[in-house]
């Protein structure tokens, strides 16, 4: 096969979806001698790998020349800096590798296999695997607590595999917004039953979370998929009968209703507010490179009360978690990708044909619960989380890179209607 022709990628393409499917797999973790590693970082090691070898044997040049090219490039470059920067130049390698490098090369990968939109939902359905063993795995040790009395839902709840339950509402409501627009405007019905499936299971695991950021995100989501569909009334006038049937729900209630009083001492809000603020302090002497990767926790002592137990890694909030991580390069990089992936997902779904538009939409709604629940918490600097984000926006990229891909021949003829 010459260079630029389509290849199927079938090994490449297992690896992909295997790799997503394990996803939360990163808490499993080990020693090569003296590097750390874990089981999500050697699947993506093996799929990148396997394309490698795929592209040698079959003649075929990897599309590199993408839309987010320049922005992820000074991206890394930020990451780079960042290492510089850190207290600990060790521990800000580990997290470039993990958070940076890899995830990035996975996406590569991603943009590169997929060559319909068929191939673009099974990837998120393994995403969707992944997050449906970790969100129900949590959700039975959260009601088991609640069934014996063992858990005040004002406080942190229990978790399994994740370290904090925020962390399934943070992995779960992308893809949920995914599944939203698949169930919506999917051409196939099967395809469109598994995702209503998925919808009303993770959207149960994320309530059972007691995530409040992840809540927002899901009340955005819906909202997003609503417009998107003729029937957009009757599904605003749906999702408003589910909240309200919600907040009947004692537990929930309370949970939500804790947030709404500044006064009560177990709302969070409060501590974020006093978190941004000492940020704030802390970046006034370091404006230009942050604190540097894994630096936040050690920069931020000399402004935080010591007699406070909590103690952060990042400021949970979007915007700050890129500025002390990465500098202000690091920001203006990542909005800048943010902004190719909403402008490339919404023109996709305005324009393309009925398989793809889902896939932009899903993209679209996805990046959309990432800014909104960014606006109290983490949604980017954690394993799973960078790979499904970098993951999801190479969906809205694929698309473009298939012309180049097509044989001569091919691409000197008009393409077909609805064709990608």
């Amino acid at each position: 096969m010459a260079s630029g022709e389509t290849a199927p990628f079938p090994v490449s393409t297992a690896c992909v979806v295997i790799t997503c499917a394990v996803v939360p797999a990163y808490t499993v973790r080990w020693h090569f001698g003296p590097l750390p590693t874990t089981l999500l970082e050697n699947a993506i090691l093996l799929t990148i790998v396997v394309f490698a070898v795929e592209c040698w044997r079959a003649r075929v040049r990897p599309v590199w020349r993408t839309a987010v090219l320049i922005p992820t490039l000074l991206f890394l470059v930020a990451g780079v800096i960042s290492i510089v920067a850190a207290p600990d130049r060790r521990a800000a390698l580990g997290l470039y590798r993990a958070y940076l490098l890899e995830p990035i090369a996975f996406g590569f990968v991603v943009i590169n296999i997929v060559s319909s939109a068929e191939r673009a939902v099974w990837i998120v359905s393994a995403l969707a695997v992944g997050g449906t063993v970790a969100g129900l795995a949590n959700s039975v040790v959260v009601v088991q607590a609640l069934r014996h009395h063992t858990y005040d839902v004002v406080n942190t709840p229990p978790v399994v595999i994740y370290n904090t339950a925020n962390a399934v509402a943070l992995y779960l409501v992308p893809l949920i917004a995914f599944a939203g627009a698949t169930a919506l405007h999917w051409k196939a019905r099967r395809e469109r039953i598994i995702a209503v499936v998925f919808v009303i299971v993770g959207s149960t695991c994320v309530v059972l979370s007691f995530s409040r950021g992840g809540y927002l995100a899901m009340a955005a989501v819906a909202v997003g998929l609503a417009f998107s569909h003729r029937r957009r009334w009757a599904l605003l006038i749906g999702g408003v009968v589910v909240a309200g049937t919600l907040m009947v729900i004692p537990t929930i209630r309370h949970r939500i209703l804790t947030e709404v009083d500044l006064s009560n001492g177990h709302n969070t809000l409060v501590g974020r507010f006093h978190l941004w603020s000492v940020t704030v302090q802390m970046l006034r002497t370091r404006p230009v490179f942050g604190a540097g990767l894994s630096g936040f926790a050690t920069a931020i002592g000399p402004y935080w009360n010591q007699t406070n137990i909590d103690r952060y890694t990042y400021p949970h909030n979007i915007v700050l978690n890129f500025w002390t991580e990465t500098g202000v390069l690091g920001v203006v990089a990542f909005a800048s990708i943010l902004y190719v992936g909403f402008a490339r997902s919404w023109r996709g779904w305005r324009q393309r044909d009925a398989g793809w538009r889902a896939v932009h939409l899903g993209v679209l709604l996805a990046l959309v619960a990432v800014v909104v629940h960014g606006l109290v918490d983490v949604p980017y600097w954690k394993n799973d989380l960078s790979l499904e984000f970098w993951t999801v926006l190479s969906l809205s990229l694929a698309p473009a890179a298939l012309l180049p891909r097509r044989p001569k021949s091919a691409a000197n003829s008009p393409m077909p209607a609805g064709s990608p």
